[in-house]
């Protein structure tokens, strides 16, 4: 293959295998970029008139996998908090409704007991009517004329087609063996395949998701980084020939 002048116009598929049980956890074969940097610190001994640097020392070898993506997971969200992934969730919903004939309004699903919270329309987060709640039916004490319009606040579980990552102040990311595949090209139109082996790294904890209505789709950057394994081993850079 001999060395060859190459170039590369084309993201890093990686796959993240957990470094404990060496069984693969994510494919992230969306990213858009994927950007690989090796740091170092050097220290110098110094003597003389002048105080010129005479000896050089090499020391913290290390580095980061930064990767950006328009494509989320929440298998990509797990990976980056350390996060449990949950099959239930609860949370505040609101909803309006028609003030029936008997003073009473039906919801579609049950509210968590104790949560609902009913306002006349017009009057949102206002002054809260009184009210008692049966399953899916709030009768209100002192009900508007039937056909009034309220809006209804209560807490809402969800038990079917869930996944909640719980994130809490004790969760961290797991560490990963990480095996990247991209392709280089060289000045005489070859494509070669092009292999990195990250033997160990850790995602940062730091994750920012933007919700926006206009522009670009949101974006979302993973850091990870480099560590050496138990064989030293950070980095390998592999070029394929053919």
């Amino acid at each position: 293959m001999g060395n060859k002048n190459m170039s590369n116009r084309e993201v890093c598929d990686l796959i993240f295998v957990d470094y404990a049980t060496k069984k693969p956890f994510l494919n992230l074969d969306f990213a858009n970029v994927t950007t690989t940097e090796l740091t170092g610190e050097s220290v110098f001994a110094c003597g003389g008139k002048g105080h010129p640097k005479r000896v050089q020392f090499a020391g913290e070898r290390g580095g980061t996998i930064t990767i950006e993506t328009q494509i989320q997971t929440v298998k990509l969200w797990q990976l980056i908090t350390g996060g449990s992934l949950e099959k239930s969730a609860k949370f505040v919903t609101r909803t309006e409704a028609i003030v029936g004939a008997d003073g009473t309004v039906t919801l579609t699903d049950a509210p968590v007991a104790g949560t609902a919270v009913v306002y006349a329309d017009g009057d949102d987060c206002g002054t809260e009517l009184a009210c008692t709640v049966a399953d899916r039916v709030i009768t209100l004490t002192d009900a508007p004329a039937e056909g009034s319009g309220v809006i209804v606040y209560y807490m809402k579980e969800v038990t079917e087609g869930v996944q909640k990552i719980s994130i809490k102040s004790t969760s961290f990311p797991k560490n990963f063996t990480v095996y990247g595949d991209t392709v280089m090209k060289t000045e005489d139109d070859e494509v070669l395949p092009y292999r990195l082996v990250a033997a160990k790294c850790a995602p940062q904890s730091n994750m920012s998701l933007s919700f926006s209505n206009n522009g670009d789709p949101g974006s979302l950057t993973i850091t990870c980084d480099l560590m050496a394994d138990q064989d030293d081993s950070i980095l390998d850079l592999i070029l394929i020939g053919e």
